[in-house]
């Protein structure tokens, strides 16, 4: 199941800026994500939050409608110009604010809270939009994942979030461990709940990846069980760094398919894993 976080980074398919923002109480001290949106087609700028789960969300949460300073400051101190052929360009800085302020936090809030923060921004001129756990909740039973993406934990940065991320804004739901796990959750309960239910599983190979005889040894027999059990191809190998060579010791079945090379640009790798799923 999708994660408040993953919509929070994939909502908003336009061009953004973000910073930290440190929120240090008495008791609790958290680090909130700031990001401004810059719509050029609507020529208006909005922001959003990401608010980590914290006891009392609501003075945070009227602060951060309060103060805008640091998207004002960003707005100036980062201009960004865009255009289409043939139109003239726009500067970030001539858009206009459109008032718009998204909240995510991981704590729900009651409807007299809701109502609280709304009120708050009309008196400020800004409309409030807030989404909690339960809009994750609600929104992820109709987002069944379409692919599992198997790696290696130390291909996360430069591969598997990247190409998760845009899976998911190409509106093609993935099980990321991420997103899709939850603190607390059976790890290999969930794992094994992924690879059963997506339609193909992505496998990132890599020298890590092939190096590794824990997690993702486990998940490849996992996956070449199913496509016996199935009779059905399930696998889209994406080759990064390695040879055909080296997959072939790690599997002879394996070296046979037809892989996708990352060298080839996280945008063909993403359309070609996008038309195997969805097809």
């Amino acid at each position: 199941m999708a994660t408040l976080k993953q919509y929070f980074d994939t909502d908003f398919k336009l061009l953004s800026a973000h910073q930290t923002y440190i929120f240090d109480s008495e008791t609790e001290k958290i680090e909130v994500i700031c990001r401004v949106h810059y719509d050029f087609d609507a020529n208006v700028i909005f922001v959003s939050y990401y608010v980590p789960d914290l006891k009392d969300v609501v003075p945070l949460c009227i602060k951060l409608i309060e103060d805008l300073d640091w998207a004002e400051k960003m707005i100036a101190d980062i201009p960004v110009e865009q255009g289409k052929p043939g139109s003239e360009s726009v500067i970030s800085t001539n858009l206009q604010f459109s008032g718009q302020i998204h909240l995510y936090s991981e704590v729900d809030l009651s409807l007299e809270d809701l109502e609280l923060l709304k009120d708050h921004g009309k008196r400020t001129g800004r409309s409030v939009r807030f989404q909690g756990p339960k809009y994750a909740s609600e929104r992820s039973k109709l987002e069944k994942p379409l692919a599992f993406l198997s790696h290696d934990t130390r291909d996360k940065d430069e591969i598997a979030r990247p190409l998760a991320l845009r899976l998911i804004t190409m509106m093609c739901p993935v099980w990321y461990d991420e997103y899709s796990l939850k603190l607390g959750s059976s790890l290999r309960q969930s794992i094994e709940t992924g690879l059963k239910e997506c339609k193909k599983c992505v496998l990132i190979l890599t020298p890590n990846f092939l190096s590794n005889t824990g997690w993702t040894k486990t998940e490849f027999n996992s996956v070449f069980t199913r496509e016996i059990l199935e009779r059905t191809n399930v696998v889209i190998p994406v080759w990064y760094g390695v040879t055909a060579r080296e997959v072939y010791e790690y599997s002879p079945s394996l070296a046979d398919r037809v892989a996708i090379e990352w060298s080839k640009g996280i945008d063909e790798v993403s359309r070609k894993i996008y038309r195997s799923v969805t097809s």
